[in-house]
C-alpha cells in the first residue's frame, strides 16, 4: 500500500480503500460535517459510520459538502442491535440511507453478533438478519456485505444458513488486543479485516514501546501505530476532529517498519483493558 488510494480487494472483487476514516463517538452536526469534510479533502476515500453513532446525517452532509463524486468515495454504516431481524434490518437500512442522503452504501456491516435482548436467540436474529442483507446486496442496494466484533463461533453459526460469506470483519484491532484467533480464522475465509480503535482509543500513544518507535522512525506515535496496523494485513479506521491529526494520520506511507519493531510491538497484547466481549456486553 503506497497511498490512501490503494486498496484491498473484497470477495466479489469490490475495491475497498486501505485506510478508512472512522466517526465513533464524533459528536453529529457541524462536528462530523467539518471532520469528514476535511477528511476528504485530506485524501481519505473511506468513511466509516453506523446508526448507532448518531452522526448520518452530519456525515452524509459532509460527503455531500466534499465536491468529491459519489462513485469515488467508499462508505460504511451499520445495523443496530435493537433492528436485528429480517424486516427490522431492511427498515434500518432504508433510515440509515435516507439521514446519510445516498442512493446506495458500499458496505453494510451487522454491528454486533449477540446484543443482550436477543441473547436467547442470537443465532436466528443473526440469520434473519444476514438475509436482508443478502437482499440488498443482490438488489444493487450495497456493495459488498460483512460483519463486526464477529468471533469464529459467530461466523461458524451464520455461514449455517449463509448464501454469501461475509466479506468484512471489523474488529478492535491494535498492539495491546492481537485477537490472533480470530485473525487468522478470518484470513482463512478470505475475510478483510478491519481495525477500528487502532490507536486503542489513544491509551497506546504513551507506552513506552510506541514512544520509542515514534521517536526512531521521526514520526507520530499515531502514525506508527496506523502503520502497524497496515503491516499487519489490517485496514485501519482512524478517528478525529482536528484538522491537523486528520492529515497527520494520512502520513503513514512514506516509511515502513522493521520486522522486529512489528514484533516488539505486537507484543504489547493485554498492556490496556481489552474491548467489549460481544457475548457478555450489556448492550
Amino acid at each position: 500500500m503506497h497511498s490512501l488510494k490503494d486498496c484491498f480487494t473484497l470477495r466479489n472483487g469490490v475495491k475497498i480503500p486501505c485506510v478508512g476514516f472512522g466517526t465513533w463517538q464524533t459528536p453529529d452536526g457541524e462536528v462530523a460535517t467539518n471532520s469528514v469534510r476535511e477528511a476528504i479533502a485530506c485524501g481519505y476515500r473511506h468513511i466509516d459510520t453506523a446508526a448507532v453513532y448518531g452522526n448520518e446525517e452530519g456525515v452524509g452532509l459532509g460527503i455531500r459538502q466534499s465536491g468529491i463524486a459519489r462513485e469515488e468515495l467508499f462508505v460504511t454504516t451499520k445495523v443496530w442491535n435493537s433492528d436485528h431481524g429480517y424486516d427490522s434490518t431492511l427498515k434500518a437500512f432504508d433510515l440509515s440511507m435516507k439521514k446519510l442522503g445516498l442512493e446506495y452504501c458500499d458496505l453494510y456491516l451487522i454491528h454486533w453478533p449477540n446484543p443482550i435482548q436477543f441473547r436467547d436467540c442470537w443465532e436466528e436474529k443473526n440469520a434473519q438478519t444476514w438475509k436482508a442483507m443478502e437482499k440488498l446486496y443482490f438488489e444493487g442496494r450495497v456493495r459488498a456485505i460483512g460483519i463486526s466484533n464477529f468471533q469464529p463461533h459467530h461466523i461458524l453459526s451464520l455461514l449455517k444458513s449463509a448464501t454469501i460469506l461475509p466479506m468484512v470483519n471489523q474488529m478492535c484491532l491494535h498492539p495491546a488486543q492481537n485477537q490472533t484467533e480470530m485473525v487468522e480464522y478470518c484470513k482463512k475465509l478470505g475475510i478483510v479485516l478491519e481495525a477500528y480503535s487502532p490507536l486503542g482509543t489513544g491509551a497506546l500513544l504513551k507506552q513506552p514501546e510506541i514512544l520509542a518507535c515514534a521517536e526512531k522512525y521521526g514520526k507520530s506515535p499515531a502514525q506508527i501505530l496506523l502503520r502497524w496496523s497496515l503491516q499487519k494485513g489490517f485496514l485501519p479506521l482512524p478517528k478525529s476532529v482536528t484538522a491537523q491529526r486528520i492529515r497527520e494520520n494520512t502520513d503513514i506511507f512514506s516509511f515502513e517498519l522493521e520486522g522486529e519493531d512489528v514484533v516488539r510491538l505486537s507484543a504489547l497484547e493485554g498492556r490496556i483493558p481489552p474491548s467489549w466481549n460481544a457475548d457478555t456486553a450489556d448492550f
